[in-house]
């Protein structure tokens, strides 16, 4: 039995990527407050930004993925937020990281006892991950944390059998870009312009790319750019 457990696939790239490993013959679980529309995933509810919460997703994780031959342990849910580092209050930045850090680490810490030889621990990044832009200042935080957190894992699991990498998507046509930019059409025109395809990426696309990693385990500690050619600023 091969498992699948990504955080968010109820829309988006998540719902995109659990409809390959379906494809493949996966047992897919969700984690999101959401349930994936999709049908044959196991959607456990679970507030991301919630500890108590972990912990129940986790333990009832531990009984699905006993079995299993392989694992592949999708981080894909993110919060965005709008903000500056001049306008970031404390508490709104320990919620973003909550749910982009803190829920990561905690359901690595829990899952990975149990997780076989030849399992992967893959981190959905962004663009921002390596670089900013502005008026997104806890979204670039945490997703350049999220490379350290990669990059930590690759070398603390040496040996293991279980490899990681980031991929790292580039302006993608999901739920979380439009309402970003308030689904302005002109707008996601504009961003959709800023690469050498000149429009947005397929979540399928990046979905694809997921589901190769998992299987690759030559891909290890890397960093995947997936973003069409994006332009320089």
């Amino acid at each position: 039995m091969n498992v699948a457990i990504l955080t968010g696939a109820s829309v988006g790239i998540g719902k995109a990527t659990a409809a390959l490993f379906l494809e493949a013959g996966f047992t897919v679980f969700n984690l999101s407050r959401r349930a994936c529309p999709l049908a044959d995933v196991h959607n456990i509810a679970c507030d991301l930004s919630d500890p108590a919460s972990i912990a129940s997703a986790g333990e009832a994780l531990l009984g699905g993925i006993k079995d299993a031959q392989s694992v592949a342990l999708v981080h894909n849910a993110s919060q965005m937020r709008k903000d500056t580092v001049a306008e970031c209050e404390d508490g709104d930045l320990r919620a973003v990281l909550e749910t982009n850090v803190v829920a990561v680490n905690a359901l690595n810490r829990t899952l990975l006892p149990a997780l076989p030889p030849s399992s992967s621990i893959i981190y959905v990044g962004s663009t921002l991950s390596e670089k900013a832009v502005p008026g997104s200042f806890s979204y670039v935080l945490s997703k350049h944390a999220q490379l350290g957190m990669m990059r930590a894992t690759c070398q603390d699991l040496m040996g293991s059998g279980i490899h990681t990498a980031l991929v790292c998507p580039g302006f993608t046509d999901t739920e979380m870009l439009r309402t970003h930019l308030g689904n302005d059409q002109e707008v996601l025109q504009a961003i959709g312009s800023m690469n050498s395809f000149g429009r947005l990426i397929d979540p399928q696309e990046i979905a694809g790319l997921i589901t190769w990693v998992h299987q690759n385990p030559v891909i290890n500690g890397a960093v995947l750019h997936a973003n069409l050619g994006q332009k320089e600023a």
